[in-house]
């Protein structure tokens, strides 16, 4: 009965993002008007850079933590890319078609609330570190690990990239910006959140339900591979225990929603890629509770 209880604890405290997500996949249920494009580019351009922005000015974690946080990402990143390949590849899926969809989790939309929750203000800097690194190395060299993507523009002017290296400037010259710079940026950065978990609810209310079976296979790779690599990874380059617990939630994520774009648009998987999506959603939302009293979250204390 005690598991129960925390269980469900922990599960009261998720509520208020299920309930967001709820209501973007109840909107897209009913067919009502949503412009996902504008949410989109207003997130990835606006909100998040200066979410990013604000938090690793403002973090009162060392520049060389935040350092070993990026080169645990990249590690994790790496690890998982190469287990997830020789997954792929002992189930008999097409390895390029699918890695990046087994790679990467979900860090922007799902990881950043979660890990909030789970860690608190010293967790969502480092999952603001870990996002802006996995963010750019998606976009640039995880999608050109499809077939046919090679045309696609270089993501060296990403916002994202753009904040994360004027923040590390910020704080490599010990410069503060004005206070106007900084409040703006917060009240910005504050509508990133609910954005990005109203556009996931709207997006799973959209993808097909077709190639469940293959799709639940892959999804099964992303949090499995994910968890590991990334408790490893952390571990590896010596975060401390409770940074470990929150870079393995980060990679534990379920898939992104962006790797069913990228796999609609460039391979003819799209239909797995996007059960992918759904199935590693359900079961990690179904999971959280374990996984934060599993990985120390304060919250399952």
């Amino acid at each position: 009965m005690g598991v129960f209880h925390i269980y469900f604890s922990i599960l009261s405290l998720l509520a208020p993002l299920l309930v967001v997500i709820g209501v973007g996949t109840t909107w897209g249920k009913l067919g009502h008007a949503f412009p996902a494009q504008f949410v989109t580019v207003l997130a990835t351009t606006v909100t998040t850079p200066a979410l990013v922005f604000n938090t690793l000015v403002t973090t009162q974690l060392s520049n060389e933590i935040m350092a070993t946080v990026a080169g645990a990402t990249v590690l994790a990143l790496a690890l998982c890319m190469g287990v997830s390949a020789l997954a792929l590849k002992l189930c008999k899926l097409p390895v390029r078609k699918l890695l990046q969809t087994t790679t990467f989790p979900n860090a922007g939309n799902l990881g950043l609330p979660i890990t909030h929750l789970a860690f608190g203000d010293a967790g969502l800097s480092t999952s603001i570190a870990f996002f802006a690194v996995c963010s750019f190395i998606q976009h640039t060299v995880g999608v050109r690990t499809l077939p046919s993507a090679n045309g696609m523009p270089a993501a060296w002017k990403s916002p994202i990239l753009i904040a994360s290296v004027l923040a590390v400037a910020c704080r490599v010259f010990s410069y503060t910006p004005p206070q106007w710079i900084m409040e703006s940026a917060q009240l910005l950065g504050s509508m990133t959140v609910p954005l990005m978990l109203l556009g996931l609810g709207h997006a799973l209310a959209l993808i097909p339900a077709a190639g469940l079976r293959l799709g639940g296979i892959v999804g099964a790779i992303r949090l499995v591979a994910g968890l590991a690599t990334g408790a490893a990874a952390a571990w590896l380059v010596g975060l401390p225990a409770d940074m470990i617990g929150n870079v393995a939630l980060q990679m534990g994520m379920p898939c992104a929603v962006v790797s069913y774009m990228y796999a609609r648009r460039y391979t003819d998987m799209g239909d797995t890629a996007a059960g992918a999506v759904l199935i590693s959603t359900v079961v990690f939302l179904v999971l959280a509770p374990f996984l934060l009293w599993l990985l120390g979250s304060p919250v399952a204390g």
